[in-house]
């Protein structure tokens, strides 16, 4: 990072320090309308140590809490003088907090529905702001919806005598859309269906829409599941022009193609999958070698071989950029004849792959390492509990060059965690389901030593792929690549963990290297498992957190504590991974560096799919949690809470971690006030408490499954009949809404109610 300097070249980083105050009004005085961060600041002034770093920060925060900056975003400062007209994105909201987003700035300022001009979400507007005052909130006036925002709506179609309406289950409309007779697409009463908006007259409160799509009958599982993939503007179905191309596609695996190859045919080598797994996308192979170290190969599906770029197969991978795991299937990325046939490393099929080979020690040091293009022929198929079971007994197929590579995976873990790595290892749910779909039961997948064992070798060859492409010399610049980032904690949430962390005895650092800040958050998750607050300090910890992303801008990985680190194991399911082989293949045989603003407009849309599908798999999760607690109504379960909102307080319960609200109207007892920075309800005339990590015990009072919503009620162990008044109240609650007013009216007045 460069140093401020004077005329004569002197570093004045102590100088800056004593007048920083000064220096930074002077920053921000000559940015006009540009956005900053504190590590903009600080880079700009020549503040390098993490206090000083620190400092800027705080001083920032100061400004913003006085009304001397505006924070445009968390962490995102701009002066507060602006343009009038504003170009901006549209978000609307189901609970009526409608708001644009400024461009480029990303300022968030509220728009009142009349001053909406029926925009929908994700609209590019044009928009004029108020005029400041201090203490009042600017808010915002679309003039001009310069362009519209592709999108479709998912709900319940219900038919009247003029045609009908769509009962919406977006979180983006507070309104039904409806429906004219003409434009029904053969949709019967109660089907789910999938609509776009085609008008919204400006003195309308609804929407008129065509149907494109009608899913099936409410409530059947296919039809929800489809639904819920189509929510999130994910495909459900695969267009048959593609499947019939992947089909022409042939192994084609001849002498002339594994003459160009390594032959890793003759060497050991297996899969570990889960046990439902079809596409398998890696194995590992290892073999002794005669100065006793040892070759441990991991080889990668090379799809890239198969699927040639720009292709209709290459455009439909690209756009779905991910394969999405549902509860209960898989959407692939790819064509189940390349996924699940072709390109999957099954056993006693030569394949082709792309490798990373390693030798390593026997004390676990990674020697050297070489990338090349192999054939492999896998010896067996192990599912994590098969493999499981070899480390735990130490006999069964492979017993030597599995429990040799679970020695070799913990050294590099170990060595992994003292270099900085953050261990978030949380178990996940899972469901068991009956053959119409419906759940029967929860489990929990928990990660063992031979789940960490293929975890710790990708991540081995991940890295060693980003450093052989973005490690060069300092003469030479890297050519443009695509990296996995993941960006430094806001010092803001590090310091409110570390101070709530403090109130339980625990200490988090906030100053050092990341390495060092690092080690203390792994020393408190460790600390802290099996304790009552350890499900309170572990979420705050993972909320302190950056997203994790895909940019060829390389800023290391901070979670890891990787200074090079991208995707390249898994091509079958993620078209990064395609992305990165085909680079790999290019600039290992000296070929020129590709357009960068390509490459960056990839990568974001990969990063945009990513988080799509993985809200699309929360929330068939939720689907299946309340479906699953539906048939428990009125019983009474132990939980956690895990959100503290001012409109009531969110618990997982302990059996099985399905999730509900415990809404604010169901807190009878007290009037409460939210505060927000120690997670806690506090209640006005009592003093009862509801803080974020509180064990608590609760009834299940009502299982919306349409709405995917849990409601729970507070059960008093001193005092059950209050409790039991307290769940009738909610069921009247829940029998009463469902029952009032038209469908618009209705939906609003829940939906306003919940948030």
């Amino acid at each position: 990072m460069k140093s401020f300097q004077n005329k004569k070249g002197k570093t004045q980083q102590g100088l800056v320090t004593h007048n920083l105050p000064e220096a930074i009004d002077k920053y921000i005085s000559e940015q006009k309308n540009n956005t900053f961060n504190y590590r903009q600041v600080s880079y700009a002034l020549g503040v390098t140590t993490t206090q000083g770093m620190r400092a800027v920060a705080q001083y920032l925060i100061s400004l913003a809490s006085d009304g001397g900056l505006i924070e445009v975003s968390p962490g995102k400062y701009k002066a507060p003088a602006r343009n009038t007209v504003v170009e901006a994105t549209f978000v609307r909201r189901a609970n009526g907090k409608n708001s644009i987003i400024t461009e480029p700035d990303g300022e968030n300022i509220f728009v009142a529905e009349r001053n909406s001009m029926h925009a929908l979400n994700g609209d590019k507007v044009k928009a004029v702001i108020s005029a400041r005052r201090r203490g009042i909130e600017p808010e915002a006036k679309v003039v001009e919806i310069t362009q519209r925002y592709p999108q479709t709506f998912i709900g319940t179609v219900k038919l009247d005598r003029k045609g009908g309406i769509l009962q919406t289950d977006s979180k983006f409309l507070a309104t039904d859309i409806y429906l004219p007779r003409k434009s029904m697409l053969g949709a019967q009463n109660g089907d789910k269906a999938v609509v776009e908006i085609v008008e919204w007259p400006e003195e309308e409160k609804m929407p008129v829409g065509r149907v494109v799509d009608v899913l099936g009958q409410n409530g059947e599982n296919d039809t929800e599941m489809h639904a819920i993939l189509a929510e999130y503007g994910l495909p459900y179905s695969y267009p048959e022009v593609i499947e019939k191309e992947a089909e022409k596609i042939e192994a084609g695996i001849t002498d002339d193609v594994v003459a160009k190859r390594v032959d890793m045919r003759p060497v050991t080598t297996f899969t570990i999958d889960p046990k439902d797994a079809k596409d398998f996308d890696d194995a590992l192979s290892i073999r002794r070698l005669l100065n006793g170290n040892y070759e441990v190969g991991v080889h990668i599906a090379d799809v890239t071989h198969y699927v040639k770029p720009d292709t209709p197969l290459d455009k439909e991978a690209r756009k779905r950029a991910t394969s999405v795991y549902l509860v209960d299937r898989v959407v692939p990325m790819l064509p189940e004849h390349l996924s699940n046939g072709i390109c999957s490393l099954r056993p006693d099929e030569d394949k082709l792959a792309f490798s990373v080979i390693f030798e390593i020690t026997p004390k676990g040091k990674v020697v050297n390492s070489r990338i090349v293009r192999t054939v492999i022929r896998s010896d067996r198929r192990f599912t994590y509990e098969e493999a499981q079971e070899v480390i735990e007994s130490g006999h069964g197929d492979f017993a030597k060059e599995i429990l040799t590579l679970d020695k070799l995976a913990k050294v590099l873990r170990k060595e992994r965690y003292e270099n900085g790595s953050v261990d978030f290892d949380r178990d996940e749910v899972r469901f068991e389901l009956d053959e119409n779909g419906h759940p029967i039961s929860v489990y929990f997948k928990e990660s063992k030593d031979a789940n960490k064992l293929i975890e710790e070798f990708m991540l081995l060859a991940n890295k060693t792929v980003a450093k052989a492409i973005g490690a060069v010399d300092d003469k030479k610049k890297a050519k443009p690549f695509v990296y996995r980032v993941h960006d430094m904690p806001e010092p803001g949430k590090l310091a409110d963990l570390s101070a709530l962390a403090k109130n339980f005895g625990y200490k988090v650092k906030t100053e050092g290297t990341p390495a060092e800040v690092n080690k203390s958050l792994n020393k408190l998750l460790e600390d802290v498992k099996g304790k009552g607050e350890e499900n309170f300090l572990s979420t705050l910890a993972i909320r302190s957190m950056a997203k994790a992303i895909y940019t060829t801008e390389n800023i290391g990985h901070y979670g890891l504590g990787f200074d090079y680190y991208t995707h390249f194991t898994s091509p079958i399911r993620r078209y990064p991974d395609m992305m990165v082989h085909r680079l790999l293949e290019r600039y290992l045989s000296g070929g020129r560096a590709v357009n960068i603003e390509k490459l960056e407009e990839q990568c974001k849309h990969s990063s945009d799919m990513e988080q799509q599908a993985a809200n699309a798999e929360r929330s068939s999760i939720k689907y299946k949690q309340v479906e699953y607690m539906k048939d428990r109504l009125g019983e009474v379960y132990d939980g956690i809470i895990t959100g503290v909102t001012e409109w009531g307080l969110y618990v997982e319960l302990k059996d099985n971690k399905c999730e509900g609200l415990v809404p604010m109207r169901n807190l009878e007892d007290d009037y409460y006030d939210f505060d927000e920075k120690n997670h806690t309800l506090i209640g006005r005339r009592h003093g009862a408490r509801y803080r974020l990590g509180d064990e608590i015990r609760v009834q299940v009072a009502r299982a919306a499954v349409d709405q995917k919503q849990l409601d729970f009620v507070v059960v008093d162990d001193k005092n059950p009949a209050r409790s039991k008044a307290e769940l009738r109240r909610a069921e009247a609650e829940t029998e009463r809404r469902l029952q009032q007013g038209s469908f618009s009216s209705q939906k609003s007045n829940v939906k306003k109610r919940r948030k």
